[in-house]
């Protein structure tokens, strides 16, 4: 099916993977998602192949499109929640991961609170790891499915002009579609309090900073913009530490409403890769407006990581039909 072997054994994050990959990872979504539309929505691709989903963190749209993306190439998917997992009876995450590696799956994808652990699992396991998600790090198959829902809607993301606004210090979507947006040439805008951009961002960007500019109005940020993509207050990851006086002064300052969104372009989509704080970051009139393209971000989850597995998965190849 695939002419091209994806190079890359595990996906761990976007940054090492080059503008070809990504695009190869597109490219063969877009197949899926016909798979998706169709009365059976399944194909032997992975018969015989277990994809274990190891979600130590919550999660309700990746983990369930994970599991539905496995089923729907017809591989054995196990599902393991932190509270049922041995986790809380104080084993630890490597022994948890080598009780599983002893289990010979073909494929683990893994979600954890610490930014890291999808490559520590990587180094101990022989099968293929999937990063659902660690810490603030990475999180880069949220950022595939927003590059495959932004190609549909806009036929190109070279050379589009994309807001990305919220809490981006502690945003590990943010990372990685930082590194998967500029790779593929469109230009960025990053809006935040100041207390909410991360230090040294510059040295983060490397070869991207020209095309990558940091804003602290979101008038400033959506102003001509094709795309906004806002992103929700990381409270799970704040703790204690008061970075806003609170949500109502948040949101005058920078949520994205029916009042601002003016200064976007006439046919700017709206972003949000989910949980929605509504009223906070994002007002409903506009979450469920003829711009939010929210939900097409979920579809494609699904075929993004069908492919995702397929690729990582299939032992060098194997035939959709």
């Amino acid at each position: 099916m695939n002419a091209r072997a994806f190079p890359h054994r595990h996906l761990l994050g976007i940054e090492p993977l080059s503008a070809e990959d990504v695009v190869q990872v597109l490219d063969l979504s877009e197949t899926f998602v016909g798979i998706s539309e169709r009365t059976i929505k399944k194909v032997p691709t992975l018969r015989g192949r277990t994809v274990i989903n190891l979600f130590l963190e919550p999660s309700t749209r990746t983990r369930t499109s994970f599991e539905i993306a496995a089923k729907r190439l017809s591989a054995d998917a196990i599902n393991i929640s932190g509270q049922a997992s041995s986790t809380v009876k104080g084993e630890t995450l490597l022994d948890t991961v080598r009780n599983l590696q002893a289990m010979h799956p073909d494929v683990i994808v893994i979600r954890h609170a610490a930014s890291g652990a999808a490559h520590l699992v990587a180094q101990h396991v022989e099968c293929a790891v999937i990063n659902a998600g660690d810490g603030t790090h990475e999180h880069p198959s949220q950022a595939l499915l927003d590059a495959a829902t932004i190609r549909k809607h806009k036929g190109r993301i070279d050379g589009l002009e994309i807001a990305i606004c919220g809490d981006i210090d502690h945003s590990r979507v943010a990372r990685s579609n930082l590194y998967c947006l500029t790779r593929l040439g469109a230009r960025v805008r990053l809006c935040a309090p100041r207390t909410m951009l991360p230090v040294g961002i510059d040295r983060m960007l490397g070869d991207a900073q020209d095309r990558v500019r940091t804003c602290f109005r979101i008038e400033e940020a959506i102003e001509g913009a094709d795309v906004v993509m806002m992103l929700r207050i990381q409270t799970e990851r704040l703790g204690a530490i008061g970075l806003f006086p609170n949500t109502r002064e948040y949101s005058r300052h920078f949520g994205l409403s029916p009042r601002n969104i003016g200064g976007a372009k006439a046919d700017a989509i709206v972003m949000h890769p989910g949980p929605i704080n509504r009223g906070v970051e994002l007002d409903p009139a506009l979450a469920d407006g003829p711009r939010s393209v929210i939900l097409d971000q979920v579809s494609y989850g699904v075929a993004v990581r069908m492919a995702l597995l397929y690729l990582l998965g299939a032992a060098g190849g194997g035939t959709v039909e």
